[in-house]
């Protein structure tokens, strides 16, 4: 597994620019240019940063396993927007 593809993968499925997970990981958008630019693999210490703005553990970032619905449910939920998350519940609140 490519890990910039990865990241680039959660990063396009949240609508996010490089900018807004720079922000959302806390960490300087040099940073990440340098890693796409160099098509380096992040530190470890950058790869948490990053796994933690995506909401996910580093064993799930790494995970290779087949998705379940249930797992594709999960990390799809976890790409909303706090607003985005409050009408999905309202409406599972409906059904």
């Amino acid at each position: 597994m490519d890990v910039l593809e990865k990241i680039d993968r959660l990063r396009l499925e949240r609508g996010w620019s490089v900018n807004n997970l720079a922000m959302e990981a806390m960490l300087t958008q040099s940073t990440l240019n340098n890693l796409y630019s160099r098509h380096a693999e992040p530190k470890l210490s950058t790869l948490r940063a990053i796994c933690s703005a995506f909401g996910i553990t580093l064993a799930e970032f790494f995970s290779e396993e087949q998705e379940t619905e249930d797992g594709e449910l999960v990390r799809r939920v976890r790409a909303l927007s706090a607003e985005q998350k409050h009408g999905l519940l309202l409406l599972l609140r409906k059904m």
